[in-house]
């Protein structure tokens, strides 16, 4: 698997990942940031089973599901 594009949200406390599978399909991670955690992102979903055709429809559903990105 490999990160092919990562977006955070402007207060630097949220990310959602895009990444690129070994089969060719793409799934998406979304994480959290806390300050009482030093720092580190922690998951909070993973939508790896759930798999995209591409970088835009993985992108398009990043937005739906993780409405933030849309801000």
């Amino acid at each position: 698997m490999t990160v092919v594009a990562s977006y955070e949200d402007v207060f630097g406390q949220r990310c959602v990942d895009i990444i690129e599978r070994a089969d060719g399909c793409f799934a998406l991670k979304e994480f959290r940031r806390d300050p009482e955690d030093g720092g580190g992102w922690t998951l909070v979903r993973d939508h790896g089973p759930r798999t995209y055709s591409g970088r835009a429809e993985a992108m398009a559903a990043a937005i739906r599901l993780a409405p933030w990105l849309a801000v």
